[in-house]
C-alpha cells in the first residue's frame, strides 16, 4: 500500500485534507471511515440510472407468439 503525508485544512468550518494527484479519485463523491485514529476514504461509484441498465441487458431470443387483437366494442364499461 502506497502512503503520502499530506495536510489538513480548514475550509469553512469543515477541516479538509489535500489529496495528492497521483492519489487522486476517478469520482465525485466519497465515503469516509473512522477505524480508531484512522480515516478510511472510498470513491463513491455513481447509481446506474435508467439508460445505463436498459444498456446492461442483452437482447431476447425468443421469438414472441402473435397475439390476436380483440374485436372493438362499443358498450361502454359501465352499462
Amino acid at each position: 500500500m502506497n502512503s503520502k503525508v499530506t495536510r489538513l485544512f480548514k475550509n469553512g468550518s469543515n477541516q479538509a485534507v489535500r489529496i495528492p494527484k497521483e492519489m487522486a479519485f476517478d469520482s465525485e463523491q466519497v465515503r469516509l471511515y473512522r477505524e480508531g485514529n484512522k480515516l478510511i476514504i472510498e470513491a463513491v461509484q455513481p447509481k446506474a440510472g435508467l439508460e445505463q441498465l436498459l444498456q446492461s441487458w442483452q437482447p431476447l431470443n425468443e421469438d414472441f407468439p402473435e397475439i390476436e387483437d380483440l374485436p372493438f366494442t362499443t358498450k361502454g364499461i359501465f352499462d
